[in-house]
């Protein structure tokens, strides 16, 4: 079945970086041995682009099943559409153990000793994507927007998401840096972090069940008096029955009934997913889901694999620790399907979706892709604690990674909360401050600067 969407100017630019991508893996591969770095960063844009093409229909099929379960949008989007954007990093995280336990041999003090280069090469891993996230996706959106959506060129960042969304990957990335403050990390502390997950979807399941009721207050009180009567005393209408609503809340649920929206399940439904490009369609229903989601996950595993194969051959080629390669090549090269979900939603005027959803991953890649990969490790090297140390110091690069994790967060933070929105001048501002973080890694790989 051929999808009405092949065509289209972004299938055909994917298409086209594919061939650019091969093309110039060949052509470096013929050239010789020095050109080996050029062919790993043509092999990992290759990879990159499989690895979003794989998370495509993943998406299509997480929300498809969400909608058939009837679970509220916020909390499909912190499970599911978390798992769908998050799963490259997931993925990157056990192959960085499991290969760097594979190569230590029978030997127990040598398995334990890779055991923590392969888990600081995760831990580089997520908080480098956390970095991405955080920072590049809302200036991309912003940047983006600027360019494309004339009538209102910035991004509009709700309280809620600051306050709720923006609270928790906070505090989830301080838990982390207290974790990586000790000298071992120990099976119990991935408990903890899948524990504190299991809250934030709880809250996010309550608060979608509140949403739910004061959207329904709204309507009733529009469809009984029409749509003309005051914003200001249809809010306080809803507060004096026992609802906290906000002007704004009202105003745009106003704006939504006026343009014919239905926002009572805030999602279209997805009957298909598509494939190759966009150029076929896979017909979903409850069988055919859990099979895209089945054979999306071994295609993005593959690609992951290779993709911490190529990590690894980088750091080696330039004789640097995998650590500082992994925070920037393999954290952005598994970000990608985070940037085209935001990117996507923001198209469609769903700002805060397009924050929330930055948030929401980075609370994933904190919580469940640090932790798997610690019960991993653990599991296969007897429950024994992971060592953050080598020769009696640090990993190479951890010290100054979590105190940069903390304080970009609450630096990119207060820019959104600042008048609730992005501007193309703020985008260029959070721009700057990853540009300070690839300075960071440049500079370690290096042997310069605090924490190495």
């Amino acid at each position: 079945m051929v999808s009405s969407n092949s065509t289209s100017k972004a299938n055909r630019l994917w298409l086209v970086a594919t061939l650019v991508s091969v093309s110039s893996m060949i052509m470096f591969h013929f050239l010789g041995a020095g050109w080996g770095i050029a062919f790993l960063a043509a092999e990992v844009a290759l990879i990159s682009i499989v690895i979003a093409q794989a998370c495509d229909p993943f998406a299509d099929a997480a929300q498809y099943i969400g909608e058939t379960l009837k679970v509220p949008g916020s909390v499909r989007g912190a499970t599911l559409d978390a798992v769908a954007s998050s799963m490259p990093e997931l993925f990157c995280g056990i192959f960085f153990v499991v290969t760097a336990l594979s190569s230590a041999g029978a030997d127990e003090q040598a398995a334990i000793l890779a055991g923590s280069e392969g888990y600081g090469a995760t831990i580089a891993t997520c908080a480098g994507s956390a970095v991405y996230n955080m920072i590049l996706i809302p200036a991309f959106c912003a940047i983006v927007i600027s360019c494309f959506r004339k009538d209102r060129p910035s991004i509009v960042v709700d309280d809620e998401v600051i306050s709720r969304d923006g609270m928790w990957c906070v505090s989830c990335q301080i838990l982390m840096v207290l974790f990586l403050f000790q000298d071992h990390m120990y099976w119990w502390m991935a408990c903890v972090f899948l524990i504190l997950y299991a809250v934030y979807v709880c809250q996010l399941y309550r608060d979608a069940q509140l949403w739910r009721r004061r959207m329904l207050a709204v309507r009733e009180i529009f469809a009984d008096k029409g749509t003309s009567c005051e914003i200001g005393a249809v809010t306080e209408q809803i507060r004096k029955s026992g609802l906290k609503v906000s002007y704004n809340f009202v105003a745009r649920a106003l704006a939504d009934l006026k343009a014919g929206i239905d926002n009572a399940d805030d999602e279209q439904d997805a009957d298909s997913a598509g494939i190759l490009f966009g150029y076929f369609d896979v017909p979903l229903t409850s069988l055919s889901s859990w099979m895209v989601i089945g054979a999306s996950s071994v295609v993005a595993a593959f690609a992951c694999y290779f993709l911490v194969g190529a990590t690894r051959e980088i750091a080696e080629e330039l004789s640097i620790p995998t650590f500082f390669v992994a925070v920037i090549v393999a954290a952005a090269a598994s970000s990608v399907p985070d940037t085209l979900l935001a990117i996507g939603a923001a198209m469609r005027g769903d700002d805060s979706g397009a924050v929330s959803n930055a948030f929401g991953s980075n609370i994933f890649d904190v919580c469940v892709c640090l932790s798997i990969p610690l019960l991993v490790n653990s599991y296969l090297t007897g429950w024994n604690p992971v060592s953050l140390l080598q020769d009696g110091k640090p990993i190479p690069g951890l010290v100054g990674l979590r105190t940069l994790l903390v304080v970009l967060t609450v630096i990119t933070l207060a820019i959104m909360w600042h008048n609730r929105e992005l501007t193309r001048k703020k985008a260029f501002i959070l721009c700057g401050l990853y540009a300070v973080f690839i300075c960071y890694a440049v500079l370690g790989s290096m042997g310069i600067g605090f924490g190495t």
